[in-house]
C-alpha cells in the first residue's frame, strides 16, 4: 500500500534527532549568575505551587464529577450560600499569595540593589548595534553583528551561533559587580542576556539600571528583544567575562587602541587609504540599508550607486552622514563615528560602484564641519 507523503514527513518529524530535541526545551536556563539561580529557583517554586493548587482542584472536580454523577440518582444540591465556605476560599487564596509573595519580593529587592558596583557601563542602543561606554575609563566602542551576509542570504551554511556573533563584544571582569545604564539613540531597544538574567529596555530620553556579577569567565549571548525596526533580527549581544588580570590587560589595549586611532586622524591620507578603510565602516555600518553593491532598498532606503547626493557637493553629503535625516530612516553617524571613519565613508561612496567622483574627505574637513554646526 502506497503511504501519502505526509505520513513520511510525519514520521520524519519524530526521529530522535538531537537537535529536535534542543529545540522542544521549554523551561529557562539556571543562568550563570546568583540573580539568575535566584530568578530560576524563584519561577521553579512558584511553578510547583501551582501544579500543586492545580492536581488539588482538577482532583477533587474530576472526583466529584464521577461520585455524584446523575446516573448514580444523585440529585444537585440546592443552597444559596455558606459562610464556612466563603470564608475558606478567602483565607486560603490569601495565604497561598502571601506565600509567593515573600520569595518573589526578597528576588526583587536583590534585583533592583545596583548600589556600590566596580565598574559602571552605559550601553546605548541604536538602529541596530550597540554601543558600550565603560564609565569613568575613557573606553567606549560599537558591537556590530558579525554573521557574515552570505549566511544571511542563504550562500553558505549557517554556523554555530548564527546571528549571535559580534566584532567587539561587551567584556567584563569576573567576579566584579557591574552596573548597566541603559539607553537609546533613536528608537526603544532591549539589552537581554539570559544566562546573566538581564533584560533591561534602553528607551531614548530615559535611563534604566541594572547589575550583575558573573562568577566564571566565559561567553555568554543574547539578543535585543524589542521589535526595534527591520533588521530587528541582526541586534545580537555577546558578553565576554574574563578574569580581573586579562580584563586589566584588555583594557589597557582598549586605551592604546583609542590613543592611536587619534593619532592616526591627524595624518596624511590619500583617497586609497581612505577609500580602502571606508569600505570596512561601510560594510559595518551602511551595508545593512544601502546594499553592498550600493542599490539601496528603494523607497525606504535609497540607493547610492549614481545618487544624486553622492555625486554632488561635498558639503551636503557631509551633512547628511553626520546629521542624518529626520523623519526618515537614514541615521545621524555624527555621534556614532569618528572624524576619521566619516571621512573614509564618504570618500569610499564617493568612488565606489562606478561614482568616480574622484575627491575624498579628510579627518580635519569632518572636523572642520562639526565645530561650524551651531
Amino acid at each position: 500500500m502506497r503511504r501519502h507523503p505526509c505520513v513520511w514527513m510525519g514520521a520524519a518529524l519524530c526521529l530522535p534527532v538531537s537537535q529536535a530535541r534542543a529545540a522542544w526545551e521549554v523551561n529557562m536556563p539556571r543562568g550563570a549568575t546568583e540573580i539568575s539561580r535566584s530568578v530560576f529557583d524563584l519561577h521553579m517554586t512558584i511553578f510547583w505551587i501551582c501544579v500543586a493548587i492545580g492536581v488539588l482542584v482538577f482532583s477533587a472536580m474530576f472526583w466529584s464529577i464521577w461520585r455524584h454523577r446523575r446516573s448514580r440518582g444523585h440529585q444537585p444540591a440546592r443552597f444559596h450560600e455558606n459562610t464556612r465556605v466563603e470564608i475558606l476560599w478567602t483565607i486560603v487564596p490569601l495565604l497561598i499569595l502571601v506565600g509567593m509573595a515573600v520569595p518573589a519580593t526578597r528576588t526583587l529587592i536583590h534585583i533592583y540593589d545596583t548600589s556600590e558596583p566596580d565598574l559602571d557601563v552605559q550601553v546605548t542602543g541604536y538602529q541596530w548595534r550597540w554601543h558600550y561606554k565603560y564609565l569613568g575609563e575613557d573606553v567606549e566602542f560599537f558591537s556590530n553583528m558579525s554573521t557574515p551576509r552570505e549566511q544571511i542570504n542563504n550562500e553558505q551554511a549557517k554556523g554555530e551561533h548564527y546571528l549571535l556573533e559580534v566584532d567587539e563584544p561587551l567584556v567584563l571582569p569576573a567576579g566584579a559587580k557591574v552596573r548597566f545604564l541603559f539607553t537609546a539613540a533613536d528608537v526603544i531597544h532591549s539589552w537581554w542576556v539570559p544566562a546573566l538574567a538581564v533584560k533591561k529596555d534602553a528607551i531614548p530620553g530615559f535611563i534604566n539600571e541594572s547589575w550583575t556579577r558573573v562568577d566564571e569567565p566565559g561567553l555568554y549571548r543574547g539578543q535585543c528583544t524589542e521589535l526595534c525596526g527591520r533588521d530587528h533580527a541582526f541586534m545580537p549581544v555577546v558578553v565576554d567575562v574574563m578574569s580581573p588580570e586579562d580584563f586589566s590587560i584588555w583594557l589597557a589595549a582598549k586605551k592604546a587602541d583609542a590613543a592611536a586611532l587619534e593619532a592616526l586622524a591627524g595624518q596624511a591620507w590619500t583617497l586609497a587609504e581612505l577609500a580602502e578603510r571606508g569600505e570596512k565602516v561601510y560594510q559595518t555600518s551602511c551595508l545593512a540599508c544601502h546594499q553592498a553593491n550600493g542599490e539601496g532598498i528603494p523607497p525606504v532606503f535609497p540607493g547610492l550607486r549614481g545618487s544624486a547626493v553622492v555625486k554632488g557637493g561635498m558639503e551636503e553629503h557631509l551633512r547628511i552622514v553626520v546629521n542624518g535625516v529626520p523623519g526618515t530612516s537614514m541615521q545621524a553617524f555624527g555621534p556614532q563615528l569618528s572624524d576619521l571613519d566619516i571621512a573614509a565613508v564618504i570618500t569610499y561612496e564617493r568612488n565606489a560602484w562606478g561614482n568616480d567622483v574622484g575627491d575624498m574627505v579628510t579627518p580635519e574637513d569632518v572636523l572642520t564641519f562639526r565645530q561650524s554646526q551651531p
